[in-house]
């Protein structure tokens, strides 16, 4: 995995590897409900969370005036540098959307500034967010998908054998770096936007956002997924849920499914806000019709924000499944919680990694009630670009962490609602932890004590 010295968007989770290397990671907390219950300014703990420096997310009360907002701002010499109100926050019945602005002031003390103001519900820093990966086919017929078998393996193999292979009916939001959507085992199950019209300049969904055919770039504000060799851990993810069946490389838990980007992690990581974009724009595709089932969140890290644990809302509430790595931090999340797979949403699903000896993977966090299953996430070989002689070519890895746990999870949420029409977002969870197969490595430490099989699905 590569080591990165700087932490990435809100938080500071790793949630993947590369062969050698752990790094940070998300998962749920319990005390994210006692600070939501705040209806005052929420002072998020910075700690040693990596913040951008200066800049708060400010969500004032929709009663607010220009006039109160304008003095809000003056308090702490802030100035604007976006207004976030996104179709899903006004469908939501949010009148006034979420402001960044950067202050003359560190986050903290602004924040102490604002407390008692009466018009404004939160203030809390941009955190910082991170992932990490690390590098050690065709891979399933040689055992180096083992991820995809029985044994300790995710049991995918087997469903496959029962013709239950996916449908692009169903829609997969991947929230991560970008995605290289024409690499050759993944082109095919990399979807467009149906309701956007490439290349005619025009915002034709009304998202504010031109041409996201793919989907769309917050990190770099345009509609271009794919940004050459950086984007490697998006495009593994991608490659576990969905790579083809097609006698090349790697395959996923489907080899038919449908797949989306919002890419928000860029060369130094994302931010809260674009995370929060990232997952409002799935909603809103949701809220148009799409069937999208449910995101891939392989990133995490920072403190408390009540701003991206209302987006979560959002999402659960359009029936979107939020799918979150527990993290690679060897932490017990019980005492130690990290974000975004700690907030108690009824949609986030965290993931915590196994090795192929069905142990837990010593870098994975865990928690007895705030991790809900482990999966496959130690030697996993999937899909990753590569440049030789100034161009980008398709190619394999094989990475570490609770990242590539993850996408097995994500990718069984896929093929249950491929075989089960119209299954709700709580159907389709309950589906998936009921059936954990009970694991020794486990019990205590996750929720169902078990790990992934889609044998039965």
């Amino acid at each position: 995995m590569k080591k990165i010295s700087y932490l990435l968007l809100c938080c500071l989770a790793v949630s993947c590897t590369k062969t050698i290397d752990p790094g940070a990671d998300a998962t749920r907390a319990t005390d994210a409900a006692n600070a939501a219950a705040s209806n005052s300014v929420v002072a998020t703990q910075e700690g040693s969370y990596e913040t951008v420096p200066n800049e708060l997310l400010i969500q004032f009360k929709d009663n607010a005036s220009d006039a109160q907002r304008s003095q809000a701002f003056n308090a702490i010499g802030a100035s604007v540098l976006e207004h976030i109100h996104t179709n899903a926050m006004k469908k939501g019945g949010r009148k006034t959307g979420l402001f960044l602005v950067h202050a003359n002031l560190n986050a903290l003390e602004a924040i102490g500034k604002l407390k008692g103001n009466a018009f404004i519900e939160y203030a809390e820093p941009n955190y910082v967010y991170q992932h990490a990966a690390t590098s050690s086919d065709p891979y399933f017929t040689n055992g180096s998908l083992w991820g995809m078998g029985s044994g300790f393996g995710s049991g995918a193999a087997t469903a496959w054998a029962n013709n239950k292979t996916g449908s692009g009916t169903v829609y997969i939001g991947i929230i991560d770096e970008g995605v290289m959507y024409n690499h050759e085992d993944i082109t095919g199950n990399f979807a467009t936007n149906p309701y956007e019209t490439a290349g005619n300049g025009v915002d034709d969904d009304g998202n504010g956002y031109v041409d996201d055919v793919y989907g769309w770039d917050f990190a770099n504000n345009d509609n271009s997924i794919f940004d050459g060799t950086s984007d490697d851990h998006g495009t593994h993810v991608a490659g576990t849920i969905g790579a083809r069946a097609n006698t090349k490389g790697v395959v996923g838990v489907n080899w038919n499914v449908s797949m989306l980007s919002a890419k928000f992690l860029g060369s130094r990581g994302g931010t809260t806000a674009n995370a929060i974009k990232a997952v409002d724009y799935f909603t809103d595709l949701k809220n148009k019709g799409l069937n999208i089932v449910a995101t891939n969140n392989s990133w995490g890290g920072g403190g408390f924000s009540q701003a991206l644990q209302d987006a979560i809302e959002r999402a659960n509430q359009a029936g979107i499944l939020f799918v979150a790595a527990a993290g690679n931090s060897t932490t017990d999340i019980e005492k130690s919680p990290s974000f975004p797979a700690a907030y108690p949403n009824d949609n986030i699903i965290a993931v915590a990694a196994l090795t192929s000896t069905g142990a837990l993977a010593s870098y994975s966090n865990y928690g007895a009630t705030k991790v809900d299953i482990g999966a496959p996430g130690s030697g996993i070989w999937s899909t990753v670009p590569v440049s030789s002689k100034g161009k980008i070519l398709s190619s394999y890895a094989s990475y570490n962490g609770t990242s590539m746990a993850t996408p097995h999870v994500t990718g069984a949420c896929a093929l249950y609602a491929s075989v089960n029409t119209g299954a709700s977002a709580a159907q389709i969870k309950s589906a998936i932890l009921s059936s954990a197969v009970a694991t020794s490595s486990l019990s205590g430490k996750v929720l169902t004590g078990g790990r992934l099989n889609v044998a039965g699905f």
